[in-house]
């Protein structure tokens, strides 16, 4: 019997990252073994057990074949006989399938420390690369949601998706099998990558990838806009680097249903009736649609506090049922200032762009003096004008 270290914790030790939860692998065991070490078994018909003092997870070596649609359609090969490389070859990414053996199943000290790479684990972190192990990554509709939030999550430190691998998302996401995953399931991976920091990366990588049809169809559209896309992108990041909680930035994402907060035709009501209805579809939890429909209708009261009124106030106060929960205002408004900053930030970085489109060979090439800056000045501002024009 052999006992490794994999996935997750042997990825993070290896990026310089903490380690939250270990996974282990157990190697020419069986069920009868592992009960009898006082294992418990997680599922009937699965081989994960808990380990009887520490909680963590040790699995069976164990192969799959799809047998059916979605992440649930796979039939299950747990035996002695299972080596770890078929194990590992049966994961995701390069990266997440890698181990290092452990003493036994009572110590986890680590034999020698050497890390068991078969599919090119430690050239893919060194190279900053999310590459899937094998063809059969195209089984399991649940890995292109799960790849897009590996993308999000190490994306600062400056990971990229392989063209290969994001083909095979793109495959994927066009094929219907991601129709059959569960709501719930896909809740689950999206609240995971809306929650990282840097929130923006999963939404922008499903949408440029179609992935986003099946269950959040609305967004999709909303971000065929370049400014709403745009701009709610930026919402995210800086959300993410503010550390706003999860309904804060379901409802950024959701403002993108509100073409009227990006000055474009719309009205809040319309908006928040497709919030409701995409969180019913979606089953996103009740908590989270009603905060993001109570920003988007009350987006422009909360953007003008100063303008407000004393009867204006009170009534936003009992719309927002603040006085029940004086918390809800403070996120409603914090909320509101980086969707504000968000929007202030792309027409700054398209004015900046103006800037740098237009130099001296952009103008009379004879002008002297003072007369060469107050050129270039009004290139800039022609061309900026253009700009605003086209969006």
């Amino acid at each position: 019997m052999q006992v490794y270290l994999v996935g997750g914790a042997v990825r993070d030790g290896l990026l310089g990252r903490p380690v939250t939860d270990k996974d282990f692998v157990v190697v020419g065991s069986s069920v009868e073994q592992m009960l009898a070490a006082g294992f418990v078994q997680v599922g009937a018909d699965f081989p994960v057990f808990l380990h009887p003092t520490s909680h963590e997870e040790y699995a069976l070596a164990r192969t799959e074949r799809k047998q059916g649609h979605g992440y649930q359609g796979f039939s299950v090969h747990a035996s002695p006989d299972v080596t770890l490389q078929q194990d590992l070859q049966r994961r995701d990414l390069t990266i997440n399938a890698m181990a290092i053996e452990v003493t036994s199943l009572t110590d986890d000290t680590p034999i020698t420390g050497e890390v068991i790479d078969y599919y090119g684990g430690l050239y893919d972190i060194e190279q900053k690369t999310l590459r899937h192990v094998s063809d059969a990554f195209g089984e399991d509709p649940l890995r292109v949601l799960r790849v897009a939030r590996f993308y999000g999550r190490y994306h600062a430190l400056g990971f990229s998706i392989s063209s290969d691998t994001l083909q095979l998302m793109r495959k994927l996401a066009t094929s219907g099998e991601l129709a059959h995953l569960s709501c719930e399931r896909v809740w689950q991976e999206s609240s995971r990558a809306t929650m990282q920091v840097s929130p923006h990366i999963y939404w922008q990588t499903l949408f440029d990838i179609g992935a986003l049809d099946d269950y959040f169809a609305p967004l999709g559209q909303a971000w065929q806009n370049t400014t709403v896309k745009e701009t709610v992108q930026t919402a995210l990041y800086f959300a993410g680097q503010m550390q706003l909680n999860l309904s804060q930035r379901w409802a950024l994402l959701m403002a993108s249903l509100d073409d009227a907060l990006f000055h474009l035709k719309n009205d809040a009501t319309t908006a928040s009736k497709s919030i409701s209805s995409l969180g019913q579809s979606a089953k996103v939890p009740k908590a989270h649609t009603q905060f993001a429909s109570l920003f988007v209708e009350q987006a422009q009261q909360l953007n003008n506090i100063d303008e407000l009124n004393a009867a204006q106030k009170i009534d936003l106060i009992q719309a927002c049922s603040a006085h029940k929960a004086p918390e809800k205002i403070s996120q409603l408004l914090a909320t509101s200032q980086v969707l504000q900053l968000a929007i202030h930030h792309r027409q700054m970085m398209l004015a900046l762009s103006s800037y740098h489109a237009i130099g001296m060979p952009d103008i009379a090439g004879d002008l002297k003096g003072p007369a060469i800056g107050a050129a270039l000045r009004g290139a800039r501002i022609q061309h900026l004008q253009a700009q605003d024009e086209q969006t």
